[in-house]
């Protein structure tokens, strides 16, 4: 990957304020600030990779937060899209949030997508890189399952297609990430973490220290089994949320991000689970996984040793998408 700039733009969270306006302050970067502030673009900084270069988390001098994009290559399109999104972060409001209403008709709208591309799309399809930033909002905030470049057909007949390792880390289902078998599960399990993303505002994997990164799973399921679910509530909420619903999302994710590909429910379930099925939530409710007994915990644990493997295999799945 080569740099083909040597200075980036960015909008200080101050200066939002200013939104709307055509004077906005602009602040430029040089490439050295960058790579300082990104760790030299280190691969534990990286949040995602898109069709024109890969977005890195950075702090700088003054500890503000950044997201720094840098391109894999130089085109007019790259270029238009760059401008585009850089417009579009500057009309961003950091004190906008989706309240609790909205946040249920995204899961469920998403759901029914999905649902869409897996049950009723003749040929099958599976999306491969289900995320948040692929679930779009229209003006009355309801879900759009977006970005279908890494999408496949599923042939009649067909369980899964072996592939490339497409999508992004954090929302890869295991068997997928070390092997390459594509399925509808693979979409179920990302979806179940997009869920968890949903309830409590946390990204797909936590970096609790320079080594130590801990997935959302191994966080949601004790204070699942717990039945916390005001440590599981996204704080901006700030109690504003109905609890059974809150139970329904994290249950419900949590089933379908389960390592086992066997264990995840199908779409089409998925959406009456979150419509509030009583019969089919009952018995999810009563799952092994929800119980903190020696089943359970083994199951939690071949979760954790999934998700915890070295940096080498994920660097290779890396690999793949360059």
């Amino acid at each position: 990957m080569m740099d083909f700039f040597s200075k980036f733009c960015c909008i200080k969270g101050s200066d939002r304020k200013n939104q709307g306006k055509k004077d906005s302050t602009w602040r430029i970067f040089s490439l050295k600030e960058l790579q300082l502030a990104t760790n030299n673009f280190n691969y534990d900084n990286k949040l995602g990779e898109g069709g024109f270069g890969s977005v890195y988390w950075g702090q700088l001098w003054d500890g503000s937060q950044i997201a720094v994009k840098r391109l894999k290559s130089w085109s007019n399109k790259a270029e238009v899209e760059f401008s585009v999104e850089v417009e579009i972060l500057a009309r961003h409001s950091a004190e906008c949030h989706l309240d609790w209403p909205r946040r249920m008709n995204i899961a469920v709208g998403a759901a029914e997508g999905i649902a869409y591309l897996h049950h009723y799309a003749t040929p099958h399809i599976i999306h491969r890189d289900i995320k948040a930033s692929n679930v779009l909002l229209d003006s009355d905030f309801k879900a759009q399952v977006a970005d279908f470049g890494f999408a496949k057909f599923i042939p009649d007949g067909a369980t899964h297609v072996t592939t490339r390792v497409k999508g992004t880390l954090g929302y890869l289902a295991p068997e997928y990430a070390m092997l390459g078998k594509a399925s509808e599960n693979c979409d179920v399990y990302s979806f179940g973490i997009l869920l968890l993303e949903l309830a409590s505002g946390k990204k797909p994997i936590e970096k609790l220290s320079s080594t130590i990164k801990r997935p959302i799973t191994d966080w949601a399921l004790p204070l699942a089994r717990e039945r916390n679910f005001s440590e599981l509530a996204d704080e901006r909420l700030n109690g504003n949320y109905v609890e059974e619903e809150m139970k329904r999302i994290v249950f419900v994710g949590l089933v379908c991000a389960d390592n086992r590909p066997e264990k995840r429910p199908a779409m089409l379930d998925v959406v009456e689970l979150l419509k509030g099925d009583k019969e089919k939530f009952a018995a999810l409710e009563d799952d092994e996984i929800f119980k903190n007994t020696v089943a359970a915990d083994s199951a939690a644990e071949d979760s954790s040793e999934i998700m915890s493997e070295d940096k080498e295999p994920k660097q290779e799945i890396e690999d793949l998408k360059t």
